[in-house]
């Protein structure tokens, strides 16, 4: 039987919380660091809620560099740089630009359908064991131009070739799919596989379940991590309370970079950016959740209410909001979705909240090299919630020391440290 460990998880968003049921799961004592314990401004709270089969491009690939360059100068686009002088941020650019390459995409695409396909498995588990709603209706991809829905239908078509369920709809097709809402489309294509929910009503399942089983939250900002000997051995908070344990799990986004180098490790990682708006009375509320090509725009019906996401600004960890760009989500929106008005959102406050990304658009998650006990699971993007089952249960086989039932062999964290050759 595996014997209990003590086991200290910094970063209670849905990555640490899927971590800690697994672990709590499994019989170990846990504890949970979060730096604001209502979760209000984490990467979670507000996101889109999607669980997203659909996704197995990563999001560093071809034609990502050349769009976003068109983008650039665009106050309302839905990709801005912010630049700054930072080599941090120009090394990222230029991992970055070394896999935005179709060989790249070759080499992640089963990797990223294997994650997401058991992730969703393990999403639908959850729902039935801890009683929160999975909405299982798929998600639509919709397109206002023929150009879009050509590309949309190429990706459809590699989907298939991974084994993955895609239909390209006419414009016809897609009011069959959605009925609940008017939609201004050419098309689109529905991901039958894809899922949606509430993040809030995930989260406050996972929570439950963590503290039946004896887990502990502590509120606190995690600013140093202590090694030695080849063993992490404490974390220290902004106040000064250090908490000692036998297993270290890092799943604190962005902010897991500064302590992972503390202790040598050198995560190369940007926060991108986004805003998500709810609307709590909706005049039409769409059944199924939706993407919008041109605009980039996430939609998610939770409820009773509506949720519209979107941009991807990689900033560092600047959360400022950017009015300009907001409008341009809004905007957006309205021109797939006619029957709002610009004005339906003048009095919501919108969420802003920072997405860990990877140049290589893939998680980090693995030990952490030369420190046998430390555990690194961040760099999920837009992914996060999608990948939070899979990659607890992952998490939860590294420190049960059971072999994974994915390879994760390119999701070392330590992958970056010395980069060399040709990527292409």
């Amino acid at each position: 039987m595996q014997s209990s460990k003590d086991i200290l998880i910094v970063g209670g968003g849905v990555v640490g919380l899927a971590s800690a049921h697994y672990l709590a799961q499994a019989g170990h004592s846990i504890r949970i660091i979060e730096r604001d314990p209502s979760l209000g401004q984490s990467c979670s709270e507000g996101n889109a809620g999607m669980v997203v089969p659909s996704h197995f491009i990563p999001l560093a690939a071809p034609g990502v560099i050349t769009q976003g360059l068109k983008w650039m100068f665009n106050p309302r686009s839905p990709f801005f740089l912010r630049p700054r002088l930072s080599p941090s941020l120009a090394r990222w650019i230029w991992l970055f630009a070394r896999h935005s390459t179709k060989g790249h995409v070759e080499r992640t695409r089963e990797l990223l359908r294997d994650l997401s396909l058991e992730s969703r498995r393990l999403h639908v588990e959850l729902s039935e064991q801890e009683n929160f709603p999975l909405i299982q209706k798929g998600l639509l991809m919709l397109c206002r131009s023929e150009a879009g829905l050509e590309e949309e239908a190429e990706v459809a078509d590699h989907a298939h070739s991974l084994g993955l369920e895609a239909e390209v709809c006419d414009a016809a097709r897609v009011r069959e799919l959605e009925p609940g809402a008017e939609i201004s489309a050419k098309g689109g294509v529905w991901w039958p596989q894809d899922c949606h929910l509430s993040p809030g009503h995930f989260i406050e399942a996972l929570r439950k379940f963590i503290q039946s089983k004896g887990g502990e939250f502590i509120t606190g900002e995690v600013t140093q991590l202590a090694a030695s000997n080849g063993k992490a051995e404490s974390v220290t908070t902004k106040t000064g309370e250090t908490y000692q344990a036998e297993t270290i799990v890092l799943a604190g986004g962005i902010d897991t970079t500064g302590l992972a180098k503390q202790v040598g490790l050198n995560l190369p990682m940007q926060g991108g950016k986004g805003y998500s708006l709810t609307l709590p009375e909706p005049v039409a509320n769409p059944q199924l959740c939706s993407l919008l090509k041109e605009g980039r725009v996430a939609v998610t019906p939770m409820g009773d209410s509506l949720r519209v996401a979107g941009t991807m600004e990689i900033c560092g960890k600047n959360t400022s909001i950017s009015k300009p760009r907001l409008q341009g989500v809004i905007e957006a929106f309205c021109q797939f979705y006619p029957q709002y008005q610009p004005s339906d959102f003048k009095d919501l406050a919108p969420w802003v909240g920072l997405r860990p990304c990877s140049p290589d658009g893939l998680p980090y998650l693995g030990h952490a090299p030369k420190l046998s006990n430390l555990i690194i699971a961040t760099g999920h993007a837009m992914m996060g919630l999608s990948l939070a089952p899979v990659t607890g249960k992952l998490v939860a086989d590294l420190i049960n020391n059971a072999a994974p039932k994915i390879n994760i062999t390119q999701l070392n964290p330590d992958r970056f440290q010395f980069v060399g050759g040709n990527v292409s």
